[in-house]
């Protein structure tokens, strides 16, 4: 806050993607200085549990470490400690909430490949949780590709038990508030096609007349160069569904 009786800012998490910790984003998207302009907080999860005895925990960069994809797992060894959906929609806003002056209500998501797959999912599972939401380049319909045909046998049992944590499949049943949805996607980027199906999330949001303004970038890619671009548009989107303007 500006002072002491200003009021507690509202708080935009960012979830980040495969092989990243919460250090990536903080140190390469730019983040600060647009956030800074209109009073947001943002919180920058990591993407996994860390170090948590599984033997197999580092062996692929897809599963495991870093690579939490932000749904709770049901499989054993993975069911003890990979709660990651439960984490970021319940146990850290409440850490934050105890630790820091932000606003414990007025909360907004957004988030970069993996990270804007659970953007998209936390929002949808909850209406009404997130002011608004936004992605960068998210894997919008992992049930259709081949990350989703690893992760969920792996965490949930089956790829059919993935559909809880697909944004295509749960936006067809979705029911409550619609703020609308920003995803930018680079046109090179090296998985749009194979993995993060964009387009298959846009024409289900179509079928179920929720509001979703998708942005095709061209020329840009899948790294922080693209995410550092957009970062001031998506700080921007978050700021006016919270009603707060630039100083």
């Amino acid at each position: 806050p500006q002072s002491r009786t200003a009021p507690p800012p509202p708080v935009l998490y960012y979830l980040s993607g495969l092989t990243c910790s919460d250090e990536n984003a903080r140190t390469k998207s730019h983040f600060a200085a647009e956030a800074g302009k209109v009073g947001l907080a943002v919180v920058f999860p990591d993407t996994s549990p860390r170090n948590v005895g599984i033997p197999t925990e580092d062996d692929d960069w897809q599963f495991g470490s870093s690579a939490g994809w932000y749904l709770d797992a049901t499989v054993e060894p993975w069911s003890k400690h990979y709660k990651m959906y439960t984490y970021i929609t319940k146990e850290l806003p409440s850490v934050i909430a105890g630790l820091f002056p932000v606003d414990p209500i007025r909360r907004s998501i957004t988030g970069h490949s993996m990270g804007g797959h659970g953007a998209l999912i936390c929002h949808l599972k909850n209406p009404g949780m997130y002011t608004s939401v936004s992605a960068f380049a998210p894997a919008c319909n992992p049930t259709a590709v081949p990350w989703g045909e690893k992760v969920f046998p792996g965490y949930l049992g089956s790829l059919d038990a993935g559909k809880a944590y697909d944004a295509t499949e749960l936006v067809k049943s979705y029911s409550g508030p619609k703020p609308s949805i920003l995803i930018d996607v680079g046109t090179h980027d090296f998985v749009l096609t194979t993995q993060l199906k964009p387009e298959n999330f846009s024409a289900a949001c179509g079928e179920a007349g929720y509001p979703l303004q998708l942005r095709m970038q061209p020329n840009y890619d899948h790294s922080y160069y693209f995410v550092s671009t957009f970062m001031r548009d998506h700080v921007d989107h978050h700021a006016r569904a919270f009603g707060l303007r630039y100083k």
